[in-house]
């Protein structure tokens, strides 16, 4: 367990050194009920998972697909607010290593106990131990009041891109992201895929025009496979919807097993 809250970019930074991308893993708060959604986030890392993304439940989701969002009805079904979700991640981050970062939508930050303000959230995320927030409907061009808050509470803050991003578009993240920068493989919602979309590496290559900040690739990426081929591009991989059907099929025991088969793929890939 680290004294310090780990960063995600130096995290990432690191993995790039040592001749592979980083694993990042997706798992909702809540799911099926706090106690288990720990554990499946303790055997992601167990398993090899460098970051952990927690998603914090939200009724209207733009951009979960079908699995993630049954999962987090569950939660919200069984009472679950973003402040036992900050509560969860304060037990989490107390005994792993790996940075987490909170990922839900603007509406929850904003409301967030029920105060419009943001500064609540950021301050009790931070306090959680929490390294940044992924708040994917935030447009980069208009996160500057939430991103003032979060770099004055040593938060990192990751935006997006998609294959449909205009060059201004990915300037601007490229510009404000401080973890790293996001980049869907393709347009849509999160979900298990059988195929990889083949727009995610002229995307990759297409932001490290304008960039040297890491880079990660989410959306579809769901066996070992996946990820040997986008850990040949990118900086790193984000697995979520193919971790969170494994914790319906099988708990942690089987979120550790799918970890450990996504981090084999990733330190097999030809980095060139």
């Amino acid at each position: 367990m680290s004294t310090t809250t780990p960063k995600v970019s130096e995290t990432i930074r690191a993995a790039n050194a040592d001749g592979r991308a980083a694993l990042v893993i997706y798992l909702p708060a809540g799911y099926p009920d706090m106690e288990t959604s720990q554990e499946c986030l303790e055997a992601a890392v167990e398993g090899g998972a460098d970051v952990l993304e927690v998603g914090f439940p939200y009724s209207d989701p733009l951009m979960d697909g079908p699995v993630i969002q049954a999962a987090n009805q569950v939660a919200l079904d069984a009472g679950y607010t973003p402040v036992d979700d900050v509560a969860m991640c304060d037990r989490l981050t107390a005994v792993v290593d790996a940075p987490v970062l909170a990922m839900t939508y603007f509406n929850i930050a904003w409301h967030y106990g029920g105060v419009e303000r943001l500064d609540g959230f950021a301050e009790d995320c931070a306090r959680a131990g929490l390294s940044g927030v992924i708040l994917p409907d935030l447009p980069a061009i208009e996160g500057g009041p939430w991103q003032a808050t979060a770099d004055r509470m040593g938060l990192e803050t990751v935006f997006l891109t998609s294959p449909a991003s205009t060059d201004e578009r990915i300037g601007a993240v490229a510009d404000r992201t401080t973890g790293f920068v996001y980049a869907t493989s393709t347009m849509g919602v999160t979900g298990v895929r059988e195929s990889l979309s083949d727009r995610a590496a002229p995307l990759v290559d297409r932001i490290r025009s304008v960039t040297d900040k890491p880079v990660c690739v989410g959306i579809g990426v769901s066996t070992a496979e996946h990820a040997r081929e986008v850990a040949g591009f990118a900086d790193g991989v984000i697995v979520g919807s193919a971790a969170v059907r494994a914790a319906t099929e099988g708990g942690p025991k089987a979120v550790r097993k799918l970890v450990e088969s996504l981090a084999k793929g990733v330190r097999e890939a030809d980095r060139g």
